[in-house]
């Protein structure tokens, strides 16, 4: 019997699909019932933008719309005002609404990015958690143990060690798996790190009288370091909303060895031409540079536009690999008060986090004046003259320094 058309596709790069060998099951159930499976993703929005971690769910889930399927793509805005327990230590402060609704516009504005709108429903948790009654809510509580809730591992370490753990973050797993109660899911997509509060989904469609979810759990993406998960509280992470040049740029400064897993997890690039490319660039026959090229402009094509990946590319080649200095960058006023050292300026413009950091940058020769590497930290820069600051392979501007007229803000 031949595996249902695309199964190799929604295998690859998965970490989990629970219960082991149901996929190829659930994927006919489409054909026999007649229509399309519910794939729910759910996210909450706790940080306003979203980042190439998230992107990885999100091309998963593009991928079962290409094979005609339709996805839920919730947003926790209830939830969210709880706070997902996972890998935390401590309890999470909840997010105000305002906050929450906030960050959910800037979610719905960029998941189409990466998902066919005519095969997504987006919806908001909020439209029926928040419908339901204290009795009803205990009524779901019922339906799970204590016992089986602390066999969450991040429950388990604090619990052993004598760290409190509040009631409502019990809540949030029974609130995440009934959402696919609501929803009637036949299948979840998560990360590996929500593996459990996705099987408390099934339990709960069980508890309920529904066939249980499939549950299809994807691999954690590394950040740029190549080693912590990408997350923008560490600092590694590439946001769907960058610039161009930016994110460009660093995508073009992931590891080789990194660029595969990326491809992997991020690239519509068919697998056996991945194979072929992987195969060329390891035996020498082509330079991994150029396929990390083809990657950036192809990621940043899908969330930018492929007029914007072009320019990134010429610019990133002309910059970076020609060693020539940027054009048509827009003159830009840089208001200063005061001796306008360098490391200031780089603070203001925004490059560096503060002084010492931009001080520390300048000593590594991270820093270029009209092209010419800079190592003094004392370098001071003169008012009225127009100058081109370079930093790594991702900042460029042309600026010219004047001082703040009476009543304007001095930095």
């Amino acid at each position: 019997m031949q595996p249902p058309s695309g199964m190799e596709n929604i295998m690859h790069g998965t970490q989990d699909i629970l219960p082991v060998g149901a996929l190829a099951e659930v994927l006919g159930i489409a054909e026999r019932e007649g229509r399309p499976l519910r794939i729910k993703l759910g996210m909450d929005p706790t940080a306003p933008d979203l980042h190439f971690g998230h992107a990885v769910l999100l091309q998963k889930a593009r991928q079962f719309q290409d094979l005609g399927h339709e996805i839920l793509f919730v947003i926790g805005d209830f939830t969210a005002r709880i706070g997902d327990p996972t890998g935390k230590s401590t309890t999470r402060p909840p997010l105000t609404a305002g906050e929450v609704q906030a960050n959910a516009q800037t979610y719905r504005d960029q998941i189409f990015r990466i998902l066919d709108p005519g095969r997504t429903r987006v919806l908001f948790n909020s439209e029926w958690l928040g419908a339901l009654s204290p009795q009803e809510l205990i009524q779901v509580a019922a339906r799970y143990t204590v016992a089986r809730m602390l066999e969450r591992d991040d429950f388990q370490k604090r619990y052993r060690a004598g760290q409190p753990i509040a009631i409502h973050e019990f809540l949030y797993p029974l609130l995440q798996g009934y959402d696919s109660v609501a929803l009637h899911a036949d299948v979840e997509l998560g990360g590996t790190d929500q593996r459990f509060n996705l099987l408390v989904g099934r339990e709960l469609q069980r508890e309920y009288g529904q066939r249980p979810q499939l549950v299809l759990t994807m691999p954690i993406l590394e950040g740029l370091d190549g080693v912590q998960k990408m997350s923008k509280s560490l600092g590694n992470y590439i946001a769907m909303a960058d610039r161009e040049g930016d994110m460009f740029g660093k995508i073009m400064s992931i590891s080789d060895t990194l660029m595969w897993r990326y491809y992997a997890l991020l690239s519509r690039l068919p697998l056996d031409a991945q194979k072929k490319l992987r195969e060329k660039a390891e035996a020498g026959e082509m330079n991994p540079r150029d396929c990390k090229l083809d990657l950036a402009e192809e990621l940043v094509g899908r969330f930018l536009g492929s007029g914007r990946s072009r320019k990134a590319r010429e610019d990133f080649i002309s910059r970076v690999q020609r060693h020539e200095q940027p054009r048509g960058l827009p003159l830009q006023e840089v208001v200063l008060e005061g001796v306008a050292g360098l490391a200031r300026v780089l603070v203001v413009l925004g490059w560096m986090a503060s002084t010492s950091e931009a001080i520390r940058k300048i000593r590594e020769g991270a820093v270029r004046i009209g092209g010419e590497q800079i190592r003094d930290p004392r370098q001071s820069l003169d008012f009225a003259h127009e100058y081109l600051l370079q930093y790594g392979k991702r900042h460029a501007a042309r600026i010219v320094l004047r001082e703040p007229s009476f009543g304007e803000d001095r930095a």
